[in-house]
């Protein structure tokens, strides 16, 4: 996390989160699909198997992807949206509220103290190597534990989301978001960030149509060569330097 100074100089609590650009490689409607959603890619993988080098097709080779669903009020959005389009950080505005969804630190194994947040025995008066211990798991009449009581086992490594984070500050060209306070999981890891409002998007070429711009403008500026030179004209014969040997022919005749 860093900080964050507003204007009446009050020091913000902000975590820095590094927005890739997201390409939209599907849009779900609900004619064709039931539901409405669109699908977004990020990230680059070097080898992708076929099923997904066929449905990317000339959009790239990303790493990650994800759904997400939009409400039936949204349906004027999705047809906006079109495959290819590109959704950068410019479509937040600080002071937007956003919902941050992503995955907890995982923690391992722990026992009720940390997992849950028992106190624990008493240190004195016959509770000896008790203080941390779960203590009776239920009555005795059922005869069995009931399902969900709270005891020791795996903690973290779930999806977590937190609601109502505030956006502070956009950084455009490097890419970065700030919003105020902590959003789960460790440094590195990908997180999904809902907020409300249009999408704005970037209409990208496709790679096909990137190469046909490559190669139309060197044919133009093969053209353009061709038109410099003057017609008829032969390229000059190089030219050999004989500077150097007119100095070592005049410090021979000095020794």
């Amino acid at each position: 996390m860093t900080q964050k100074h507003a204007p009446n100089g009050a020091v913000i609590p902000v975590t820095k989160i590094t927005v890739a650009p997201c390409v939209v490689t599907q849009v779900k409607r609900d004619a064709s699909d039931g539901y409405l959603a669109v699908q977004i890619a990020t990230g680059k993988k070097r080898n992708l198997p076929k099923p997904l080098k066929g449905h990317f097709k000339d959009l790239g080779s990303f790493r990650f992807v994800r759904e997400f669903r939009l409400a039936t009020a949204d349906a004027a959005q999705t047809d906006s949206l079109k495959v290819g389009d590109k959704i950068s950080v410019e479509t937040f505005q600080p002071g937007d509220k956003v919902k941050v969804t992503g995955t907890s630190k995982g923690r391992g194994f722990q026992g009720v103290v940390k997992r849950h947040g028992f106190h624990g025995s008493p240190k004195t008066h016959g509770h000896k190597d008790q203080l941390r211990m779960p203590g009776s798991s239920g009555a005795t009449e059922p005869q069995h534990v009931f399902k969900g009581s709270r005891m020791g086992g795996q903690m973290g490594n779930a999806q977590v989301t937190v609601a109502n984070l505030e956006v502070i500050a956009i950084d455009s060209q490097k890419g970065e978001l700030f919003i105020k306070g902590a959003v789960p999981g460790a440094r590195g890891n990908l997180i999904m960030i809902y907020g409300g409002g249009d999408i704005q998007v970037v209409a990208v070429p496709s790679s096909k149509e990137e190469n046909k711009k490559d190669t139309a403008e060197e044919v133009v500026a093969a053209v353009v060569a061709e038109k410099k030179e003057p017609e008829g004209s032969e390229p000059a014969a190089p030219v050999e330097d004989k500077t150097e040997n007119k100095i070592e022919d005049k410090q021979e005749t000095t020794t």
